[in-house]
């Protein structure tokens, strides 16, 4: 069984570090070889150029290949993995493309698992916990209301007036300023078409309580059904956002204006490009200079208007000079998956992080190495 990894971005490296150093026979492939071989050529020689054709060449069954890569090349690697009897990984968003290769990947006996990463990621796996414990406790009843909510963001360890740094191309954020979102607000069905009309605030329960900024992210509703949720549920509340430091959209303003008035077309792509370079040059991450990720994931019932469970898993961790918070969240999730597929712990067909309490397990007590400050909130 080989593992083959493709794409060696700041978000993959650690992970992949980790599964060369633990003995893996590993194959990295990338696009650039000179990046490769910076990120990974000190503990490995097995780097080839990245090729759709020779990859498959390359695979065998039972392999398992990851996919790093940007999107659009998630979906043919995972064909070609069902093709040649191989498994498949990403840290990406299931598409419905992706999604579509369910039944072909059953067939063939191989896992597709997608969503391993940060956000999707950790989050699923803490909202699994949560729900198994709701289930589980004495407050448990299908009349109860719920709320839930999930939170996660990527912010500077040392706030500057900008509100925010990027560890990579600013060109993704900005187009997800673009995208519309659907989530549970107050019971009714609450459509944003961007993240500026839909902006709330969220004070974590950390151990020094701090307030964020807060907004939808994308269709939260089919995760209802992912969690668990029974559709016979009253629901208050049901949200995964996105988390920003307390100012940051007064000091985004002009570039909410910019992406709310942009032409059509290709010349409305060229003035994100061009933004996305500006910024790129202003507001990138210095050497060395810490990142902070924060995630909260939080569940609440009630009952006639009084709480009668609530529990929220936050999460603070920061980066140092060795890497960033992000960066190791991601790829150390990813390298998890990839083990559990390894060793069968994950059922064919198309799958996003695991809801298995043993899996679960195991994968939050990686978390809690990585992370600086991880706990269970039970609220009063």
């Amino acid at each position: 069984m080989t593992i083959h990894w493709c794409g060696t971005g700041l978000s993959a490296v650690p992970g992949l570090r980790k599964l060369i150093e633990a003995g893996n026979p590993v194959t990295v492939w990338n696009r650039t070889l000179d990046k490769a071989q910076a990120a990974v050529g000190d503990i490995t020689d097995n780097i080839r150029a990245f090729d759709p054709g020779a990859l498959r060449e390359a695979l065998a069954p039972g392999d398992v290949v990851v996919s790093m890569l940007p999107g659009d090349w998630h979906v043919p690697i995972a064909e070609a993995a069902i093709a040649k009897g191989a498994h498949f990984v990403s840290s990406s968003y299931i598409s419905p493309e992706m999604r579509a290769l369910d039944a072909a990947a059953k067939e063939a006996g191989v896992a597709l698992v997608n969503e391993v990463g940060l956000d999707p990621g950790i989050d699923h796996l803490m909202a699994h916990k949560l729900m198994a414990d709701y289930r589980a406790s004495d407050a448990f009843d299908p009349a109860n209301t719920l709320s839930f909510l999930s939170y996660c963001g990527g912010v500077p360890k040392q706030a500057n007036d900008f509100r925010y740094k990027f560890s990579w191309s600013p060109l993704g954020v900005l187009k997800a300023l673009k995208s519309p979102s659907r989530s549970i607000r107050d019971f009714e069905e609450l459509r944003a078409e961007r993240p500026w009309d839909a902006l709330g605030s969220y004070t974590a329960p950390l151990p020094a309580p701090e307030t964020f900024e807060v907004y939808p992210n994308r269709d939260s509703l089919p995760f209802m059904a992912e969690y668990g949720f029974d559709p016979q549920w009253p629901v208050k509340d049901f949200v995964r956002g996105t988390l920003r430091l307390e100012g940051w959209s007064d000091a985004w303003a002009d570039i909410f204006r910019t992406v709310e008035s942009l032409p059509p077309g290709d010349e409305g792509e060229q003035v994100l490009r061009d933004l996305s370079e500006r910024l790129w040059q202003e507001h990138a991450y210095d050497p060395g200079e810490p990142d902070r990720v924060v995630l909260c994931v939080s569940l609440e019932a009630t009952r006639e208007g009084a709480p009668v469970w609530h529990r929220t898993y936050v999460m603070d961790a920061w980066g140092d000079e060795q890497g960033t918070a992000m960066g190791r969240l991601v790829s150390y999730m990813v390298a998890k998956a990839v083990e559990a597929v390894r060793d069968g712990r994950i059922a064919p067909g198309v799958s996003a992080a695991p809801s298995d309490p043993a899996l679960v397990e195991d994968w939050m007590a990686e978390v809690g190495r990585l992370a600086q400050h991880l706990e269970i909130v039970r609220h009063a």
